[in-house]
């Protein structure tokens, strides 16, 4: 396949099924030998952002850091997917003026159905008030106002949300 650099954004809360759906993609790219490359949050927060906690202020850091990077590998000739909650809207569309192929996706998934996905119970101890700052509980989640696609995950399939996703790239001329 050849292609120019994009950057792929999946927004959403945890546990709505971003990083499924960005390894999917990430493996139809690769079988029609796409150069691509995967951001998941929680490696990057681990490997480029440690350190960093989880106020506003380092949350739009750690995104502006993601948005850096998947920047320089679009620019660069390279399929970026990025799955991170990124919950503000404006950091979010920082990042967005800055890489000029952007195809944003929200994986939209309501609280219920990620408390009961939830294997680790982190939503039931947010909303029992154990846990602070925790993204769309105790802490806002901004859904994004006009994302290029809309996976309900709650309903749809990963198969589904992928193929929703390659459509819109084949529609934005983005690949072949």
């Amino acid at each position: 396949m050849t292609h120019e650099g994009f950057a792929v954004w999946l927004t959403g809360l945890s546990g709505a099924g971003k990083s499924t759906l960005a390894d999917a993609l990430s493996a139809r790219l690769r079988a029609a030998h796409a150069k691509v490359e995967l951001l998941d949050g929680d490696v990057v927060r681990t490997n480029l952002s440690q350190g960093l906690g989880f106020s506003r202020e380092d949350r739009d850091t750690n995104i502006r850091r993601i948005g850096f990077v998947a920047e320089l590998l679009a620019r660069n000739g390279v399929i970026v997917i990025v799955a991170a909650i990124s919950p503000y809207r404006e950091a979010r569309e920082t990042v967005k003026r800055k890489i000029e192929k952007f195809i944003e996706v929200y994986v939209e998934c309501p609280i219920e159905v990620l408390t009961s996905r939830d294997t680790k119970g982190l939503y039931k101890r947010a909303l029992a008030g154990e846990i602070g700052n925790f993204t769309g509980i105790s802490d806002p989640y901004e859904a994004p106002l006009d994302a290029a696609v809309v996976i309900h995950s709650d309903r749809e399939s990963v198969e589904d949300g992928v193929e929703k996703i390659w459509s819109e790239l084949a529609a934005k001329g983005l690949i072949g």
